[in-house]
């Protein structure tokens, strides 16, 4: 299907929804008019009838003839191996063809690899951004070329080319982080007791770093207010414990400086919350290193990575939170074929496509400083050494090995 169609088709869709959610007759006549006439200016009104007869019949575009470019971070991360692994299998499964880049989280690259892609005439594009600031003309040439764009995972600022959002409620993430917590140090009843936590969040670029850090933060804000949580570092900004590129060798480094500096002492660390697994792995490195204590700290994470899955086996790590991102790769694929055949997805979509996972459709939390991008947002989850066969293992998203340990299924 032209992307120009496409793009047309899209906006007089949700012209005409949104001058009929008025709920007058002339607004529905209106409607109707804005329709008629984006249709009489498309390639011509015979395509635009084979287009509207083909969504009728809930047949989709011939995909054979698409192709869809998708752009993540790096492969220096586990994680975006898989995403790019899933979106890459999704979309070929069902037979389009893909355009797989890895930037080598470097924004430049980026911006040149999703120029690349627009060059070759790509039919959509999801991209994970690297830095969420750094797209708009880049993606501003994609509009224009009746591209249309998913923002992956990653909410991508202040351009208006962006299409939807699809991630995972980010925000949850870090209340989980919270919960547990608050959970296994059972915090509510604490009565006198104190306890000593330091935070280590994520990439000042990644707009999902905040939200991870909010929704932690926010949870145990009633305990650190209580004086039941305590921050010997007093570092409690997201500015002050953000980690660049969601390094591990930085977060080790900050952390060894951490236990340097307020732990040298004797004074006890029990939590060390981090928003992900790669700042986790650091963190868990210091500790390991420097720390003069012999507790057992409560280490956070998200992501699932190998290497914390066989620090959670091993006692180092206590937690996780796993985003099914192969879940996430369904949504996505679903996602895009509603809008290749010039529909407008709303909340409908998750019934229609038949989901065997949880998600919401959201419409007013996620604001890129153009407007608010509709989104789909999936459900992470909790995983500890006591569920971790039961969440990754017996799912099929992990393999465990003879000496207990998980293995991505490749």
């Amino acid at each position: 299907m032209n992307k120009k169609l496409i793009s047309a088709m899209l906006c007089a869709t949700m012209a005409a929804g949104m001058l009929a959610g008025c709920g007058s007759s002339s607004g529905s006549s209106s409607a109707s008019s804005v329709a008629s006439a984006t249709a009489d200016t498309a390639a011509s009104t015979e395509a635009a009838a084979d287009t509207a007869s083909t969504e009728a019949a809930g047949t989709t575009a011939d995909s054979s003839q698409m192709t869809i470019g998708i752009s993540m971070p790096t492969k220096s991360l586990e994680r975006w191996n898989r995403d790019g692994s899933y979106l890459k299998e999704q979309f070929e499964s069902k037979g389009y063809n893909v355009e797989l880049t890895y930037s080598d989280n470097k924004s430049a690259q980026q911006n040149n690899d999703i120029e690349g892609l627009i060059a070759d005439n790509v039919d959509l594009l999801v991209v994970a951004a690297i830095d969420g600031e750094a797209l708009s003309q880049v993606l501003a040439s994609a509009k224009e070329a009746g591209i249309p764009v998913i923002s992956y995972d990653r909410l991508i600022m202040n351009t208006d080319a962006i299409s939807y959002y699809i991630s995972f409620d980010n925000y949850t993430v870090g209340k989980l982080q919270g919960q547990f917590v608050a959970d296994q140090l059972d915090l509510a009843n604490a009565g006198d007791k104190t306890y000593n936590i330091e935070f280590t969040a994520g990439d000042p670029a990644d707009n999902n770093a905040t939200y991870f850090f909010n929704g932690a933060y926010d949870t145990l804000k009633p305990y650190l207010d209580a004086g039941t949580l305590v921050v010997p570092s007093g570092q409690t900004e997201f500015d002050q414990v953000a980690t660049a590129q969601w390094d591990t060798s930085t977060a080790m480094k900050r952390f060894q400086n951490i236990l340097g500096s307020y732990y040298s002492d004797g004074t006890q660390l029990d939590v060390a919350l981090c928003s992900n697994d790669s700042t986790a792995l650091g963190v868990t490195q210091a500790i390991e290193s420097d720390y003069a204590g012999s507790n057992q700290v409560i280490i956070t994470g998200q992501d699932g990575d190998e290497a914390n899955l066989a620090n959670i086996v091993d006692g180092k790590q206590t937690m996780t939170v796993y985003k099914a991102v192969a879940n996430e790769a369904v949504a996505t694929l679903d996602l895009a074929v509603a809008l290749l055949n010039g529909e407008t997805p709303d909340a409908s979509l998750i019934d229609k496509s038949g989901w065997d996972f949880d998600c919401t459709y959201d419409t007013s939390s996620y604001d890129n400083g153009t407007g608010i991008i509709p989104s789909y947002l999936l459900v992470p989850t909790v995983v500890t050494k006591d569920n971790m066969d039961a969440e990754l293992v017996d799912t099929g998203y992990y393999t465990k090995d003879a000496d207990g340990y998980l293995h991505p299924v490749e």
